[in-house]
C-alpha cells in the first residue's frame, strides 16, 4: 500500500531507512552513549533526509528532561531588556534549549508570581528573571531549587547568578568623568524610574564620581525611560543653566537632545548629551549620539553557560569578569562653550 503523500515521518520511518533498530533511534535521539559512530551518522542522515521531527513530550518522558529555559520578561518594550531577551533566546537555542517567554506588564503585582508558576509547570529547569528590581514581589519559595539568573542580584533563599554583569554604578561614573574632563561643572542628570535598580544605580555613580571630583551633582529629575519624559525633563533642562546632562539611556537622551535645540540651545556648544545603550539610532541623529554601551552579548552567553551548567548537575561556577561599560564619545558631547 503506497505511503499517504504528506505524511508525517516516525521514528519507524528513520529505523527502516537507517536499516537499525527502533531502540537505536531512540538512543541516537536521545544522544545516549555506546552507539558507533557510523551507526549514529547513517542515523542522523536518514533523520535529516526524511524532515524527522522527534516527538518532544515523548522524548522528555524517557530522559525526564525537557530542555527548556523559562523566562520571565519585564519592560521588553524599552531596548536593554529586549536586547538582553534576544541574546538570551540564541544563547539557549545555541546549547539545545528551547526558551518559554511569559512576560508581565506590571511587576509590582503578582503577576510574576504566576508568571514564575506557569514557566515550571510548562517543564522549565531553569528561570531567567529580568525584573526591574529586587523589591519584585515573588515567592521564592518557588523557585528555592530551580537554577535561576537575576539581572537584579542576590534573590534570599534562591541559587542564582547575575545576569548583567555589566556594573550599572560604573556607567554612571564613565558618564561623569567624561563630561568633567571636556570641562562641565554646571551639570544636571536625566535618570529613570526610582524603582528600578539600574536606575538608582547609575545615579549613585554619577553621583559618586562627581563628588569624588568636588563638583555639585545638580539636579536630577526623573523619566520613564521613553523620548517624550525625556523631551519633558529636555524643556525644564533648558532653563536651568546645566552644560552638561546625563541621560540614563538613549531614548530619553533623544527626547532631551530635541528639548534643548527646540528651546533655542545648541547641542553640544551650549549643553553636551551623554546617553546609555548605544542603540542603532544614536548613531544616525542628526547630532550622533555620546553614549555608554553595555555588552549584553557577553553576558547574556556567560549566564546562559552557567545556567545550563547549574541545570546539568555542576556544583561550584569559575567566577568570570563581565565586560565592562564601554563609552562612545560622539558629536553630542564636548567642551562647554566660553561664557561672559
Amino acid at each position: 500500500m503506497p505511503e499517504r503523500v504528506g505524511r508525517v515521518p516516525v521514528m519507524m520511518d528513520v529505523a527502516r531507512a537507517a536499516g537499525v533498530s527502533q531502540k537505536t533511534v531512540s538512543r541516537v535521539i536521545n544522544d545516549a552513549p555506546h552507539v558507533r559512530a557510523d551507526v549514529r551518522e547513517r542515523v542522523l542522515a536518514a533523520v535529516r533526509e526524511l524532515g524527522y521531527r522527534p516527538n518532544t513530550a515523548a522524548r522528555a518522558l524517557v530522559t525526564q528532561r525537557t530542555h527548556v529555559i523559562g523566562a520571565i520578561a519585564v519592560g521588553t518594550r524599552y531596548y536593554g531588556p529586549a536586547t538582553r531577551l534576544l541574546s538570551i533566546e540564541h544563547a539557549a537555542r545555541a546549547k539545545g534549549y528551547s526558551l518559554a517567554i511569559n512576560s508581565t506588564p506590571d511587576p509590582w503585582l503578582d503577576d510574576v508570581h504566576g508568571a514564575v508558576e506557569s514557566l515550571l509547570q510548562r517543564g522549565a529547569e531553569g528561570v531567567i528573571l529580568e525584573v526591574p528590581s529586587v523589591d519584585v514581589r515573588l515567592d521564592t519559595d518557588l523557585l528555592r531549587d530551580v537554577p535561576v539568573v537575576s539581572n537584579v542580584g542576590p534573590l534570599p533563599g534562591i541559587r542564582h547568578i547575575a545576569l548583567l554583569g555589566a556594573s550599572q554604578p560604573l556607567v554612571g561614573r564613565l558618564a561623569a568623568r567624561h563630561l568633567l574632563d571636556l570641562g562641565h561643572t554646571r551639570l544636571a542628570h536625566v535618570a529613570g524610574p526610582r524603582r528600578w535598580d539600574a536606575a538608582v544605580a547609575r545615579r549613585e555613580g554619577w553621583q559618586a564620581e562627581l563628588r569624588s571630583a568636588g563638583v555639585d551633582a545638580g539636579p536630577v529629575l526623573e523619566g520613564d525611560w521613553s523620548p517624550r519624559s525625556g523631551y519633558a525633563c529636555g524643556l525644564e533642562l533648558a532653563r536651568s543653566g546645566a552644560t552638561g546632562v546625563f541621560v540614563a539611556n538613549d531614548s530619553m537622551a533623544m527626547g532631551v537632545v530635541r528639548a534643548l535645540v527646540e528651546s533655542g540651545l545648541r547641542v553640544p556648544e551650549d549643553v553636551s548629551v551623554v546617553g546609555v545603550d548605544d542603540v542603532p539610532e544614536a548613531e544616525f541623529q542628526v547630532v550622533p549620539l555620546t553614549t555608554v554601551r553595555l555588552d549584553q552579548t557577553v553576558s547574556t552567553d556567560r549566564a546562559l553557560h552557567d545556567l545550563v551548567a547549574m541545570i546539568e548537575g555542576a556544583q561550584h561556577l569559575d567566577p568570570v569578569d563581565a565586560p565592562p561599560p564601554l563609552l562612545i564619545p560622539r558629536r553630542s558631547s564636548g567642551p562647554p562653550a566660553a561664557r561672559p
